[in-house]
């Protein structure tokens, strides 16, 4: 077996329910669940469509670097959201189609990584578990930057010595971040951009929550913007992850993509002709649809904007919380230890959070997940409202 599975901790769900199984929820209190980030808008009905309009495609072979239509299609949206002028994209170099962000994020890192003793991968603390899972299989020591408050919830870039970023391989972003919400700013992305050319690593950026914001007039810049600032036409060095499922509310579908430097996807491609993980082309043409369309999109960030006003409403008199600059999640500091608040949460209200140290790594002493819970908002109104108040009701009976 492969020993380096042996590294790997527990996913924060599998210790959740090791959590929550010690105690017993109230009977008379329905289960509300705002742990798991899974989105529960209705998906839209035209991508059913083109999916079941298009069943005849399960005779088909998918080839790993997809169809051009949906690569053109792919292509042109970043052109739109991104600011990236006409013409720099090019669908057959600079974009794959990938089963969803979390399979390409961990097949991605095997493919960049080059085994060595002291390659390092960087990602923000606390993180998305994969990662860390693929950082250690790829052979190499993960390296986490802490994300606190002090710092707008985002690493302080400029505290990561030299001889760290000489050691890196590939510096993994997550904007809007998860947990947090927070953005990484232009500037910011300008400056990992000359750092990655100084120092020869690469960034990924993790932006599959990019589409989750509040101010319609003021989307959120992602690295393929800063690029096009830069004038980095090639986009060397640099690759986003993008994908359906929070966007389009599409998680099933398992749709997404990975764009940038053509060289990398190259050898990405490789990569996955050997994984053998080709989106079947039926998935293809109903992902195109999807990527063709907004108005489902601000219809969805309505949504949540409606959820965030009244769950904040009802929480911001009780509890150390802050709307965040994106994505589904509220990321409150608790006034207990973050565990102990989860379970007791759920025993006492039968709502389900997550702590925020199960999110996080402990450094030189600090966890910086500690104290803090991780609320996924994508129940139902109703059903984040009624969370909200029981969560109210839980701090005052304390």
């Amino acid at each position: 077996m492969n020993n380096a599975l042996n590294q790997l901790q527990p996913y924060p769900f599998e210790k959740l329910r090791k959590l929550l199984g010690a105690v017993t929820p109230a009977a008379d209190k329905r289960p509300i669940a705002l742990s798991i980030g899974e989105p529960k808008h209705r998906s839209p009905s035209f991508v059913a469509e083109a999916l079941s309009a298009n069943l005849d495609q399960m005779a088909v072979y998918p080839t790993t670097l997809g169809i051009p239509a949906l690569r053109e299609a792919i292509g042109k949206w970043c052109e739109r959201r991104f600011n990236v002028p006409a013409g720099w994209i090019d669908p057959a170099r600079h974009v794959l189609p990938v089963n969803g962000t979390r399979e390409a994020l961990f097949a991605f890192t095997q493919t960049v990584v080059e085994r060595s003793d002291d390659g390092l991968v960087i990602s923000p603390n606390p993180f998305y578990q994969i990662y860390e899972g693929a950082a250690l299989l790829a052979g190499a020591t993960p390296h986490y930057l802490p994300c606190l408050d002090s710092n707008g919830f985002n690493p302080d870039f400029d505290a990561v010595s030299a001889e760290t970023w000489k050691r890196c391989q590939i510096l993994f972003l997550c904007s809007p971040g998860n947990p947090t919400g927070a953005l990484v700013p232009m500037d910011t992305l300008k400056k990992l951009i000359a750092l990655a050319d100084e120092h020869d690593f690469v960034i990924a950026a993790d932006e599959c929550y990019s589409e989750l914001y509040f101010d319609e007039q003021s989307p959120p810049p992602g690295l393929l913007s800063a690029c096009a600032e830069l004038g980095r036409s090639d986009f060397k060095r640099c690759v986003v992850f993008h994908s359906l499922s929070k966007r389009s509310n599409l998680p099933g579908l398992r749709s997404g993509f990975v764009a940038g430097d053509a060289d990398i996807l190259k050898a990405f491609l490789l990569y996955r002709t050997y994984h053998g993980c080709a989106m079947p082309v039926q998935t293809q043409l109903a992902s195109i649809a999807a990527w063709n369309d907004e108005v489902h999109v601000r219809a969805n960030r309505a949504l949540y904007r409606e959820k965030f006003d009244a769950v904040l409403a009802i929480l911001a008199p009780v509890l150390d919380v802050q709307r965040p600059d994106g994505s589904f999640y509220l990321w409150p500091k608790v006034p207990m230890d973050d565990a102990l608040f989860c379970q007791q949460l759920f025993e006492q209200q039968h709502v389900t959070v997550v702590p925020g140290s199960y999110l996080s790594r402990e450094v030189d002493g600090v966890n910086p997940g500690a104290g803090r819970v991780r609320m996924a908002l994508v129940a139902p109104l109703a059903e984040c409202v009624e969370a909200a108040e029981r969560i109210r009701d839980f701090l005052s009976q304390r």
